[in-house]
């Protein structure tokens, strides 16, 4: 709101002339998320306090996470509420891929919640099934991944990074990889979303990889220097990271050990479709493995946990999935499981911001 109500009048004012610039919208984008987020979470809390809106937690779980049961979620929705507010106030909302951003925002956080109030609020012992969490998913990353790619000015090329002539085009097989790549990375942050903290350590990490990767993709001359194709429009995607970024140190404030307050899928569904969806708009698609590279070591115990049980018929690789559970029942404290893979996240995040020169 900012930029399309007050920029147009620096020719009459020229202090409005530094709403034009990305890093000054980022870093009070990023600031009025965590605001938004820190005034208005301890009433946020004593609300779902009060309609007993608290964690359910599984018997076969660790015995140690028996004492969060009541911890009040469905944070999500106030980090949401963070972004939305945040981008509304300080992105240009004629973008395109700001507006696709918003919308896929809006999808997977209307998947997450109702998932959350099948099982919380209904009281149910789960929320939907896999298959039918899967099928949403899919067709709201259809809906978003459709609309990109009619875009006149979209490439269906997948960058591979480290080299830098390699560009694969998919043609329209890219539908299908870029919504695998919004479900998949949804799906991961889901996994990684268990211990106080944990996932939104590592979404912040990743949002700023991307943070640097939007802002030189989106300037024409940095995109040029380094070899990268310039994407007219995707540097307010910079903003939206800050943004994210922002909501996420608010939301850590009071998610920190010992949690005060849960995302819950209200969070992490929405919060990993976002990742997913700002690799595909900045091409960036396969470097989300390597950014996210703790989210693919999560979702990849799981699968081999999965795979080894139902093969061997019963016996199991970890002691339970995902990993950070496994460290867990190996008698690691939590705080200490948290915060190493806090570390590994941000060597993740060192080694893909690498790639801007190592190509």
């Amino acid at each position: 709101m900012f930029y399309n109500i007050l920029y147009p009048l620096h020719t009459q004012i020229s202090f409005f002339n530094i709403f034009r610039y990305i890093t000054f919208r980022t870093i009070w984008g990023s600031i009025t998320a965590f605001l938004i987020f820190y005034i208005t979470a301890p009433y946020f809390i004593k609300k779902l306090r009060e309609y007993q809106i608290g964690q359910h937690i599984q018997e076969d779980g660790p015995k140690t996470h028996h004492k969060k049961k009541g911890t009040p979620t469905m944070g999500g929705g106030l980090i949401l509420l963070s972004i939305f507010l945040s981008s509304f106030l300080w992105l240009d909302l004629t973008n395109f891929y700001v507006q696709m951003l918003l919308v896929v925002t809006l999808l997977f956080g209307l998947i997450g919640f109702v998932d959350d109030y099948i099982m919380i609020v209904k009281k149910r012992n789960k929320g939907f099934s896999a298959k039918v969490k899967f099928t949403l998913q899919t067709l709201a990353a259809l809906i978003v991944v459709v609309a990109i790619y009619r875009n006149p000015d979209f490439d269906s090329r997948i960058i591979v990074p480290f080299f830098k002539n390699v560009k694969i085009d998919l043609s329209y097989f890219y539908i299908l990889f870029a919504s695998l790549v919004i479900v998949g990375a949804s799906n991961a942050v889901n996994l990684t979303d268990g211990l106080d903290g944990l996932a939104i350590g590592p979404i912040i990490t990743v949002c700023i990889t991307y943070m640097v990767f939007a802002y030189v993709i989106g300037n024409y001359k940095l995109a040029n220097y380094l070899n990268f194709s310039y994407i007219e429009g995707c540097g307010e995607l910079t903003i939206f990271c800050g943004v994210i970024v922002g909501a996420g140190v608010g939301f850590l404030w009071f998610n920190s050990f010992p949690a005060e307050i849960f995302m819950g899928d209200t969070g992490s569904i929405p919060l990993g479709a976002m990742i997913g969806t700002i690799a595909i708009i900045t091409k960036q698609e396969i470097l989300l493995v390597i950014s996210g590279g703790l989210f693919v070591l999560e979702a990849i115990s799981v699968m081999l946990q999965v795979s080894i049980f139902r093969i061997t018929k019963g016996k199991k690789l970890f002691k339970m999935a995902p990993i950070h559970h496994h460290f867990e029942l190996k008698g690691w404290a939590e705080p200490k499981i948290i915060v190493r893979f806090w570390i590994v996240s941000i060597f993740f995040a060192l080694l893909a911001i690498s790639t801007l020169k190592i190509r």
